[in-house]
């Protein structure tokens, strides 16, 4: 059993590139025009080296306590459904973002806050967003996107060396031939050459570590396979360190060598990706791989799940998924759960682990029945079919004898349209 943050593990030889270490981020509610200069007096005095004052209000509890590591040439995938905080922790990975607490470590050193710390650190460690074109500039073409990045940290100088880097960079991604995309705009490009691009570009400055936070969510299906595949062929011949964040626990299956769950701003489960799809340990990661598509499925998946998300302005108690659990028990609502060690390097931050529980902390939590919507909207249907059934008259009955003239209009189909001329 672990008291500490929940973590993907690292290998068990070798640092890897990149650590974070109980990494939170609360972000304040501001309720007036004073909430607004509490926080930059509190952005002031974190530039000087002093705490600053906690703002008031309410709080959003967006990334809580977690730990990641990863290792060079590994891809490591953060699964959850949307509101869980995977994007927040990739852009305080990425330091876009100050963290309200914990530590980031690159190659097990920790990271200088310095103007040229904060430069090399960024040439290292390279964000890849979601949405290809909301994040490539619309008024400049492909050469520019690409040439910024290698002027800026002088990997390249103007003329035909940076032409040379341009055309690499577009070939590394499969943009063939490289003249044919250099000169295109934004709006030119497919969307997954869109992407193509993005990931050009954050590899133009040569980085160990690449932050990819759902690169695929935007695109067809049909071509996010080769986004897919370019993000694999990056690791095994640049051997480099991954970040997939996602909310498809299949595809991070296919990709991934490590999978961590993430729930409400915390990790829930984490391990190899093959034991977390294939013996999922906590309730949370069974939910999400029963909603996930399945050919194979010979019956419809049946969701364990009995509310919405909680709040992040008001999170639930103990552990915060157990208002959804079907198996919460006294525990869970009081206590939050450490993570057990289900198997090697496999851990399940779950109360069902517990070996020590007393009757009073293993009694099941009882709640009236969750309503069945769609049990209901069927059976709703059910009787409005049969309530416009009763006002057809049978094909025996003395109505259907009378005149299409004499029946009620809404079954009269001949009637002319009140706007069609007689």
């Amino acid at each position: 059993m672990t008291e500490t943050g929940l973590a993907a593990r690292p290998p068990a030889t070798g640092t890897p590139l990149l650590e974070a270490r109980g990494l939170t981020k609360h972000f304040a509610v501001h309720q007036a025009v004073s909430g607004l200069r509490a926080a930059h007096r509190n952005r002031v005095a974190a530039r000087a080296g002093g705490a600053g004052q906690t703002p008031s209000g309410t709080v959003v509890h967006a990334v809580e306590n977690v730990s990641i590591a990863l290792p060079k040439a590994q891809v490591t995938a953060v699964v959850g459904e949307s509101g869980s905080g995977k994007s927040t922790l990739a852009r305080l990975l990425a330091r876009l973002i100050t963290p309200t607490g914990g530590e980031l470590l690159l190659d097990g050193q920790p990271i200088s806050s310095s103007s040229r710390g904060r430069r090399d650190y960024a040439r290292q460690v390279q964000l890849v967003l979601q949405d290809p074109f909301a994040s490539l500039n619309p008024v400049h073409d492909v050469r520019y996107h690409l040439a910024r990045p290698l002027q800026v940290h002088g990997l390249a100088d103007r003329g035909a060396a940076l032409d040379r880097a341009i055309a690499s960079l577009l070939e590394r991604v499969a943009l063939t031939p490289a003249d044919q995309f250099v000169r295109k705009y934004p709006h030119e490009l497919s969307g997954g050459q869109r992407q193509r691009v993005a990931i050009a570009r954050a590899l133009a400055v040569q980085p160990r570590v690449l932050l990819a936070d759902e690169p695929v969510s935007m695109l067809d299906v049909s071509i996010r396979l080769g986004i897919l595949n370019l993000l694999s062929d990056l690791r095994e011949r640049d051997g480099l360190a991954i970040l997939y964040i996602t909310h498809d626990i299949a595809s991070a299956r296919y990709l991934a060598d490590t999978i961590m769950v993430m729930y409400a701003g915390q990790v829930v489960e984490s391990g190899p990706a093959q034991a977390v799809t294939d013996r999922p340990e906590h309730p949370y990661t069974r939910l999400l791989l029963s909603a996930a598509p399945d050919p194979d499925r010979r019956s419809p998946a049946v969701l364990g799940d009995r509310a919405a998300p909680p709040s992040l302005a008001a999170p639930p108690p103990g552990c915060r998924f157990h208002p959804r659990c079907p198996h919460a028990m006294a525990v869970c609502a009081d206590r939050v759960p450490p993570g057990f060690d289900v198997a090697a390097g496999h851990l399940s931050a779950c109360w069902l682990h517990a070996k020590d529980l007393d009757a009073t902390q293993a009694a099941p939590i009882t709640r009236p029945a969750a309503r069945n919507r769609g049990a209901e909207i069927q059976a709703a249907e059910i009787q409005a079919a049969d309530s416009l059934a009763a006002k057809i008259p049978a094909a025996d009955s003395p109505a259907a004898d009378r005149p299409a003239a004499d029946r009620p209009a809404v079954l009269n189909s001949s009637a002319p349209d009140p706007g069609e001329e007689t």
